[in-house]
């Protein structure tokens, strides 16, 4: 594992992201993908918002709404569970983030 890549995970505070991007050699393009630190556990997700498909952070990396329970979508305020990527409000409600592996952060 890349050890730049470790240090930057195990800083992560509860409540708090990193964004990164990634490579895809099927067809050369690069994805927005962030990693979020909660309840003492990783997720990782493609940084697309399932409603219109544009990147959820307005800042980069800050992706959490102000108490740290749901990530949101800077754009249209859609909420999605940190855990599971889930929307439980705003205009996507029932769809999901796109889920990512840790270890396809790894290699970027």
């Amino acid at each position: 594992m890349n050890r730049e890549l470790f240090s930057k995970r195990a800083a992560l505070k509860n409540g708090s992201g990193m964004r990164y991007q990634l490579s895809v050699q099927s067809d050369m393009k690069g994805i927005s993908a962030f990693v979020v630190k909660f309840q003492d556990s990783l997720y990782a997700y493609e940084n697309r918002c399932p409603h219109l498909g544009i990147e959820l952070d307005w800042t980069p990396g800050e992706f959490f709404d102000n108490e740290q329970m749901f990530l949101v979508c800077a754009t249209h305020g859609a909420h999605f569970k940190p855990d599971t990527g889930k929307c439980v409000s705003g205009p996507c409600v029932g769809q999901s983030l796109k889920r990512l592996d840790l270890l396809d952060l790894v290699d970027f």
